[in-house]
């Protein structure tokens, strides 16, 4: 990138040909609110998260509705691509297994609650017969300095994450050990 041209657009949306400018530049930064559009998730019967607007999903992003998985601005609004890319990995490669049979429907799963100020997370809940590690995504309400952020399972202590600050504007991970999970799930930042 070299340079950049920007026009002014009229109140018809057509651009004003005389307000043609171009800018040297070397990097150009986009900065755009974006809500999920979720039509196709309501049309298909998936429950939708209403402070996301977006589809609730387990841990392999698999919605309420067996074999539809939701990933990237459709689920939630992402500040980072790589969150994107990360995330559509992991429904691409669970519907893959589903759609080959080697995974079923997610079984029973576990709510993940919010307190404090944390707002919401991704996964909103986990199956029962998760294992491994698992990053949870969440975000929080109000600039925390200092920050720690804490997951519980049925009051013990699973997750604690800890950082100078968190703000409204950045989506937080902290990361767990489903085998530690014992029931209720609950995300706290303070």
């Amino acid at each position: 990138l070299e340079a950049v041209e920007v026009t002014e657009f009229d109140s018809n949306g057509k651009p004003i040909p005389e307000s043609r400018r171009i800018i040297p530049c070397d990097t150009l930064v986009l900065s755009v609110g974006l809500i999920p559009e979720n039509e196709l998730t309501t049309a298909c019967g998936i429950d939708i998260d209403p402070i996301t607007s977006g589809a609730i999903v387990d841990e392999k992003r698999q919605t309420s509705v067996p074999g539809i998985f939701a990933c990237g601005n459709v689920l939630h609004v992402h500040d980072l691509v790589d969150n994107v890319s990360a995330e559509a990995t992991l429904a691409g490669e669970a519907a893959a297994k589903f759609a080959a049979s080697e995974a079923q429907a997610s079984g029973e799963a576990i709510k993940v609650k919010t307190q404090g100020t944390v707002r919401y997370t991704v996964p909103q809940r986990i199956s029962r017969d998760a294992t491994g590690k698992l990053d949870i995504y969440y975000r929080v309400g109000n600039v925390l300095k200092p920050a720690t952020a804490t997951v519980t399972s049925n009051g013990k202590v699973i997750a604690t994450r800890k950082k100078p600050v968190m703000t409204p504007g950045e989506m937080e991970k902290i990361t767990i050990d489903c085998d530690a999970l014992e029931g209720e799930i609950t995300i706290e930042a303070k």
